[in-house]
Formats: C-alpha cells, sequence, structure tokens
C-alpha cells in the first residue's frame, strides 16, 4: 500500500532476477468501472514482456478497485496517483529510467502522467483516446510507442491513428492485424512486440 492522493494505494513491485538497475516501470490498468484492475491479462502482459527485458515493474490498483482506497475519478485523479507512484518508483530506483505503460483508459492515464514526469519511455495498448478531450493535445516528451488491434471494437483504430497523426510529438504506431480491443489470442504476440520495440 503506497499513499496516493486521497488514500492508499494497492500496488504489486515486482523486480526481475535479471534487473540491474537500470530501467524501471509503471504500469496502468483499463476503466475501474468496467472491471479493469492490475490483474488484467493485457497488464500482466505488458509486465511479463518488461520482466524478460529485466525491466522492474510497479503495477497497482486505481482508486476503489481492490484495496485502493477513494473512487473513480474521471481519470484526473488517476493521473495524480499514477504521478505519486512514478514520483516513488524513481525515489527506489533513483538511477533507473522510467518507463510508464498503459492499456486502454490506462493507456490514456499513462500518457497524461507521461506529460507531467521525466518518463524516458512510453508504452500504450489499444489507447481509449475518446477519453480525452478532443482539444487536447498531449505532449508528452517521452519515447512513445503506441500499438493498437486492427479489428479494435470498443476504439476504432482509424479514430486513434488520425488523433496521433495530429499530436505535436507523434508516438510511433503499431497496428496488429487480427488483434480485438483485449486482444485475444494475441497476447504472446504482443509481449513479443513489445520486447523487441524495448530490447
Amino acid at each position: 500500500m503506497l499513499p496516493g492522493a486521497v488514500g492508499a494505494i494497492e500496488c504489486l513491485l515486482e523486480v526481475p532476477a535479471n534487473f540491474y538497475g537500470g530501467r524501471v516501470a509503471l504500469i496502468c490498468h483499463p476503466h475501474p468501472l468496467y472491471e479493469g484492475s492490475m490483474d488484467n491479462k493485457v497488464v500482466h502482459t505488458l509486465a511479463r514482456a518488461m520482466h524478460q527485458l529485466g525491466i522492474a515493474t510497479l503495477r497497482f490498483n486505481f482508486r476503489g478497485v481492490g484495496k485502493s482506497v477513494g473512487a473513480y475519478a474521471e481519470g484526473i485523479g488517476e493521473t495524480d496517483d499514477a504521478v505519486l507512484l512514478a514520483d516513488w518508483l524513481q525515489s527506489q530506483f533513483p538511477d533507473a529510467a522510467l518507463y510508464l505503460a498503459g492499456f486502454s483508459f490506462g493507456g490514456m492515464v499513462a500518457i497524461l502522467t507521461a506529460c507531467r514526469t521525466n518518463a524516458d519511455n512510453l508504452v500504450t495498448v489499444a489507447p481509449a483516446v475518446g477519453m480525452i478531450a478532443a482539444n487536447m493535445h498531449p505532449e508528452p516528451p517521452a519515447r512513445w510507442l503506441l500499438i493498437h488491434g486492427a479489428d479494435d471494437e470498443l476504439v476504432a483504430v482509424d479514430a486513434v491513428k488520425l488523433w496521433a497523426e495530429h499530436l505535436p510529438r507523434p508516438p510511433e504506431v503499431i497496428v496488429m492485424s487480427g488483434a480485438t480491443h483485449f486482444f485475444h489470442g494475441q497476447l504472446v504476440k504482443l509481449r513479443h512486440l513489445v520486447i523487441e520495440k524495448l530490447g
């Protein structure tokens, strides 16, 4: 349990055996009102990929999920908590590069968190871009990889590509053929892609 903006946040810090101190990552889960949690299979896949690369990870439950205190806060409070946790992670590993990652709603929280921290890398999977105001153009300074399923039934890939193209600092966008929003049957491919791109 770590301190958030309005109360304690349930977290899971995992340090792989091959961790050498160079990279740490904060990973954000999908929408808390739709059964999103740090145990989500896409979030878990992101963590496993990073562990294979020797990156320590901190997963956490947003407000009102699991043992985390508070209630859903429209992405604003969730971002405040993520910034605090990113700061904590850097305080524990002061010489490590900070990575931020997130899936769906968590992808948007990761983007907004990257704008308020000194993250080196940002990985967003199927970010729910409709949850950010249309006139908002975030400029995360981090190197940014955006992965989206070609058959995403919840967040249209064309809308995401159009949104990304008009950002001041567009991310690298990779569209995975055959992948839906939750990457059913595509998690191994997703993990290998993350390893390839972050390796």
